[in-house]
């Protein structure tokens, strides 16, 4: 897992250690250091760990005037042992919305498995985007599954197109763009989150 870095092609438009608005504003990193590690696996540097001891994310991009960030994660969200989702609500989205984002894009390809506790959490950040929303792309279909099973699918946007969409090969506003279309059209559809 040390060889899995965050996403780098957009670094030349957004870097959250440079950005005043992020929640890892100032942040330094090390290239060969590798401190960060899930259970006994390393990880590698450039990820950022937010206090979960098995999830770490990075902000690949935040456009506040538009209201959206994108963050890419690695790891095990588990929620019945570590509360992930308070530690992510209360550390990272809560500062973020602080900022004016409201439209969450989140990336799971590298999110391994997934332990489900209460959905508290969930039912508070759907609560606090308001007009905003949460959309979950190229998550693992087990991880996916989970998320139906222990019914917090109601709090995101996700499968379908989303979890098939080739997202390297977008900017970050053109992801933006075409993931804020499917929302859209589903919410005018009247879609289930999950189609």
């Amino acid at each position: 897992m040390h060889t899995i870095e965050p996403f780098y092609n957009w670094r030349g438009l957004y870097v959250a250690s440079e950005d005043p608005y992020s929640p890892f504003f100032g942040r330094e990193y090390s290239e060969f250091e590798f401190s960060n590690k899930i259970y006994d696996h390393l990880i590698h540097p450039q990820w950022d760990e937010f206090g979960s001891p098995t999830l770490l994310l990075k902000v690949l991009y935040a456009d506040y005037q538009e209201g959206y960030c994108i963050l890419e994660f690695i790891g095990e969200w588990n929620d019945c042992i570590h509360n992930d989702i308070m530690t992510l609500k209360r550390d990272i989205i809560d500062h973020m919305m602080d900022n004016g984002i409201t439209k969450f894009i989140l990336l799971g390809e590298n999110i391994l498995n997934f332990h489900a506790s209460d959905d508290c959490y969930y039912e508070e950040w759907f609560e606090d985007v308001e007009d905003g929303w949460m959309a979950l792309l190229n998550f693992r279909p087990h991880v996916l599954e989970e998320f139906m099973r222990e019914n917090i699918d109601q709090y995101f946007v996700m499968g379908g197109q989303l979890n098939e969409l080739a997202w390297r090969a977008l900017g970050p506003k053109n992801l933006y763009l075409k993931v804020e279309s499917l929302v859209n059209r589903r919410l005018e559809q009247n879609l289930p989150n999950f189609v």
